[in-house]
């Protein structure tokens, strides 16, 4: 039997008209200059720091801002730019290769589907929901650490992995706030509700969260 959120309708438009009243366009922290760049930087950004990543892709999307300028660099200069982040080595030649799919398959443009993201090399689930929110602005939910955590410590969406969470999250979220819902619960989870040390005491939806051990002192 799927799992059902903890919270009540009303209580969860409440948390989620708490977090547009706070921040009513939120952003990644990912920099980038166009669709391709952006595709770049969240295949760069696993199980990495998104700090990390801009430092390493300044200089790097400077030179090559489109699939052909990346291409032509190869797998060894990308590699070069890249070093600083983990699995660098994996990643640049996912890169490298992306390029070239994205040239011979897709007229170097970055597609607009979920099936047609995931084809490209380093491109799984949540990359693709990225993208294909910030890029094309579709309503999609990108499971991250720091959203699972949240999702389950507040009640929210309970799942055992991040896609049972992720399909619980787009049924229960209202669709008014669908759009920004994954940028909102990223940000509350890398700066507020942290793994160790949750900073209940400032939190914006203290009073909608469930988790039962709240830290309501600095």
């Amino acid at each position: 039997m799927a799992k059902r959120s903890r919270l009540t309708k009303q209580t969860i438009h409440q948390m989620f008209a708490n977090f547009q009243a706070s921040d009513p366009h939120p952003e990644g922290e990912l920099d980038y200059v166009n669709h391709f760049t952006l595709l770049v930087a969240v295949v760069l950004s696993a199980q990495a720091t998104d700090i990390g990543v801009n430092k390493a892709t300044k200089s790097l999307f400077a030179i090559a801002s489109t699939p052909e300028a990346m291409y032509a660099l190869g797998e060894e200069e990308i590699r070069n730019y890249v070093k600083t982040i983990g699995l660098y080595r994996n990643k640049a030649k996912n890169v490298y290769t992306l390029c070239k799919d994205l040239i011979d398959k897709h007229n170097s443009e970055v597609p607009q589907t979920r099936e047609e993201l995931e084809a490209l090399p380093g491109v799984g689930r949540k990359t693709a929901n990225v993208v294909l929110n910030i890029a094309f602005g579709q309503p999609t939910i990108a499971v991250d650490t720091h959203l699972f955590r949240i999702s389950n410590r507040t009640g929210l969406a309970p799942g055992k992995t991040p896609l049972a969470v992720e399909l619980l999250l787009e049924r229960i979220i209202p669709a008014e706030f669908l759009l920004h819902a994954h940028h909102w619960l990223i940000l509350h989870g890398r700066y507020i509700c942290k793994a160790r040390k949750p900073e209940c005491y400032h939190c914006i939806i203290v009073d909608q969260c469930k988790f039962k051990d709240k830290v309501l002192k600095a």
